[in-house]
This record gives structure tokens, sequence and C-alpha cells, in this order.
């Protein structure tokens, strides 16, 4: 497979089972990421999930994925691999670091089961707590992706927490101390240890950016967003305060600034 400087991008916005909004507003998400590629005049082709990613892959220059449970299989991986190899740059945003999630006895919650797309993307989603007021720090203001954001901003928005799967390879270009408020019963449950805290102990990584091949790697916890009807079909839960309708970050014009950013980032204007 070879990349082509074809300007074109492939989204993939859904969640699973098909058909399944799985706790988030696809569509919103997949409307305002459609209008930022329009914006710089980047064709787009659409998709809910990876199953056809082999005949996209050859005429993008660009993968978006905004999806929650839908992961490319091992055969899709290689794929993407290749492309990327060759020159290919996916933008990988939110559940992107999910994928399948497995039962434990015992538990109301699953676990991430870890599979090769993580390792390709370069993290792996371990849990998050309730929606917060988040403050970013921004590691490089010089770099391509995150020029315009200042060395800070702050969004509403799940505060991740995710492993980095090669820490040696990525640069780190978004992270943030949650406080001692942000904790989870996953931890210590789920999984065995929080292996998203950084070396010093309190920070947690939000984005970076990794060098594949002649292509790269993008990843951006950010992006949580639901309308009422997903709201509603949710468990109860006395504590969950956030609004009906949520768009937290897409509504950040720092956040907005990022994904401009990616877009040229991986149409390589």
């Amino acid at each position: 497979m070879t990349g082509q400087k074809s300007g074109r991008a492939h989204l993939i916005a859904g969640g699973f089972p098909p058909g399944s909004a799985a706790g988030h507003d696809h569509d919103y998400a997949r409307l305002r990421l459609l209008g930022l590629l329009a914006e710089r005049d980047v064709p787009a082709s659409v998709a809910n999930d990876f199953s056809d990613i082999e005949k996209w892959l050859p005429v993008s220059q660009l993968l978006i994925t905004y999806v929650a449970g839908p992961y490319p299989d091992a055969a899709q991986c290689r794929a993407i691999q290749h492309w990327l190899e060759a020159g290919g740059h996916w933008l990988g945003l939110h559940g992107t670091s999910g994928g399948r999630a497995e039962r434990v006895e015992g538990m109301r919650q699953r676990r991430t089961v870890k599979a090769e797309h993580h390792a390709l993307l370069g993290s792996y989603f371990l849990t998050h707590p309730p929606i917060c007021r988040i403050r970013i720090e921004v590691s490089d203001i010089e770099h391509p992706l995150t020029r315009g954001l200042g060395t800070s901003f702050e969004v509403e928005d799940e505060p991740y927490f995710i492993e980095l799967q090669a820490p040696d390879s990525t640069r780190i270009l978004l992270s943030a101390d949650y406080g001692p408020g942000a904790v989870s019963p996953s931890i210590g449950t789920l999984y065995a240890r929080d292996t998203s805290l950084q070396p010093d102990g309190k920070t947690r990584v939000l984005g970076y950016v990794r060098k594949v091949g002649n292509g790269g790697v993008a990843y951006f916890a950010l992006g949580h967003c639901h309308n009422p009807a997903i709201r509603a079909a949710r468990t109860a839960d006395a504590a969950d305060a956030t609004p009906p309708a949520f768009r937290g970050a897409w509504e950040s014009d720092a956040f907005i600034t990022l994904l401009r950013n990616a877009v040229t980032w991986g149409v390589g204007a």
C-alpha cells in the first residue's frame, strides 16, 4: 500500500454495536469535523467503523477517528500501519483509545482489552472519573499541532486516564493534573494500578504525537459530547450533574484551534 498526497480525509465516527450511540453524540462530532475539513476544502469520505478501511486509505492522506467501541482488527491495523509508514497521518480523538471491553466478575463496569490498535495508536484507555473542569498544560507551544493555544487552556470534559504504549517515541503535547478529587473505583479493581500517571505521580497525558515511518499519529483524549436522548438512556447516577446536552470541549476555542491545526498537519498544507 502506498500513501498518496491526495489531500483527502477519511472520517470514522460511530459506536458499537452498529447504530448504537454508545454514550456519545457521533452525529454532532461528525458534523463538526466535516465542517472543519470543509473550511480547508478537504474532501472526505465517511464511515461508522473500520470495516472498509482498506478501500479508503489508498485515496486518503488523513484518517480521523471519533469512535466509542469500533476498533481496527489485526488485519486492519496492518493496513493502517503500512499506510502510515508510507506517509499517512492518523488523528485519533477521545474514545479511539478504547475498544473492546470485557466483563469482570462482580463488577458493573467493564475493562478495556488491550489489542493491536492500542500499540499502533500509542495509547490505551483505562477509565475516567465524572466530567469536570480541566486545566490543560501545553508542553510545546511552537509545535504545529499546538500553535495558537498558549501555555494552557481550560475545558469541561471527561478526565481520561490513558496508558502510553511507547513513551520513548511519543512527544507529549497536552497534559493535566486533575487533582486529588479525580479518582476512579476502576483503579485497584479493574486495573491493578494507575498506569496513566506520569513519573511525577500526578500528571496524565491528554495529547501526543508520534512518528510512524514517513507518517504519524496524533491522539487527543478530549471531545466528549452527548445529547438528551443519550443522557436519558444512561443508568441513573445522582452524582452526575452534567446537562442533558453536553458539548464540552467542542465549545472551546482552544479545542477547535487544536482540530484546525490537526487538519493542517494531516493534509500537509
